[in-house]
């Protein structure tokens, strides 16, 4: 019994150590993306963006003094294929309503570095230091279980350690699939470098034998499915956000004017995907993981039965858990009604992550509950 209650502080000191190596090269993956983003932005892409913005801007100036008419401009669009915008000038004023802007939204951008060699080379640097920074954490995490001989999320640091290996992998594997996604490289990073700079500061927890009642073959299966549901709805938050700052680029390129949402540089987004890319992206995650989160709070109640003997109880975690499903199913179904697509949904889905996160850190942290006796 004395052996099985025993920590390995070699281990568990080596866990630390891996851990804050790879934040280490996550932060340098960090840089070369951002390197990769600004160099990026002198390639074709933005050449290209200043052109149309000119050539519509001529043309609607020829209409200004004239009988209100409609002036379509075709423009070539980044990553191929062309661009019509459609605006409607008014007699006398010299003014532009705008009616229609076709194309923008039906073209993805060529990516971070654009068509520019050396923003390319630096996204290849930044996702081969993920790599590296991935096997470190991996590592980490592997020999922090290695220490106390079990499944290495069993408090908010082991699981924080995982969440964040779960984002990094999800995104590394995308990639070995061949799916033009590097553009997702500079978010991935800075959030995992947050998730696990909250979870070696604030989090922290030294590494320690579990409570009896976690002490199950349900903790590799719940805590596992939770894990991989907070990193797909991450992946589905960003995807969001994505969406909202695209489809307003796109209004505004409509509207004639050359930059971005709150002032970003026009060849930031025009690198992107289209609106409608990043719309499909995020409601297919959101629908394939919804099920699987679930079986997640199925899975906990299932425990909950086992250890303490009643299914639910309405404990705080398991409240907010509920909440969050039923955010997410708020916004399923808000997907399913035609009036409630776009920004509208867009907006439920952004209310059901922030669910989600005050489940994860505001629950754990400043509620007492059942929950409370794994620790922070």
């Amino acid at each position: 019994m004395q052996l099985a209650s025993a920590v390995d502080p070699q281990l568990a000191d080596l866990s630390n150590k891996l851990i804050y190596s790879a934040m280490v090269v996550y932060t340098l993956a960090m840089f070369a993306h951002m390197i990769e983003w600004t160099f990026g932005s002198k390639g074709a892409v933005a050449v290209r963006s200043k052109e149309q913005s000119g050539s519509l801007g001529e043309a609607v100036a020829a209409a200004g003094k004239k009988a209100a008419k409609k002036v379509t401009v075709t423009v070539a669009a980044a990553g191929g294929g062309t661009t019509t915008l459609t605006r409607t000038a008014i007699a006398g004023e010299g003014a532009t309503v705008v009616t229609s802007g076709r194309g923008a939204e039906e073209e993805d951008g060529p990516g971070a570095a654009g068509t520019s060699e050396k923003a390319d080379l630096a996204g290849r640097i930044a996702v081969s230091l993920t790599v590296l920074a991935l096997l470190l954490h991996g590592g980490g995490i592997i020999t922090r279980g290695l220490s106390v001989s079990r499944w290495p999320w069993g408090n908010m640091y082991e699981f924080s350690c995982a969440f964040a290996f779960a984002m990094a992998a999800a995104y590394l594997v995308l990639l070995a699939a061949r799916k033009k996604v590097r553009w997702l490289g500079l978010p991935v990073v800075l959030a995992v470098l947050l998730t696990l700079g909250i979870a070696t500061t604030v989090l922290y927890t030294d590494s320690d034998q579990l409570v009896p009642a976690l002490h199950s073959p349900w903790l590799a299966i719940h805590v596992s499915t939770a894990i991989f549901c907070g990193g797909a709805f991450y992946a589905a938050f960003i995807a969001t956000l994505l969406y909202l700052g695209k489809d307003s680029f796109e209004k505004r390129v409509a509207a004639g004017l050359a930059t971005g949402p709150l002032g970003t540089p026009a060849s930031i987004w025009q690198r992107l995907p289209a609106a409608s890319t990043f719309d499909k992206l995020s409601y297919r995650i959101n629908a394939l993981v919804f099920p699987l989160w679930t079986f997640t709070i199925i899975a906990g109640a299932i425990w909950a039965e086992a250890a303490w003997g009643k299914y639910w109880e309405w404990d705080p975690k398991e409240t907010w858990s509920f909440i969050t499903w039923v955010a997410y199913a708020c916004y399923l179904h808000a997907r399913a009604t035609a009036g409630w697509r776009g920004r509208k949904a867009a907006y439920l889905a952004l209310a059901a992550f922030a669910c989600w996160l005050f489940n994860y850190y505001g629950v754990n942290i400043f509620v007492t509950g059942k929950h409370s006796y794994a620790g922070i």
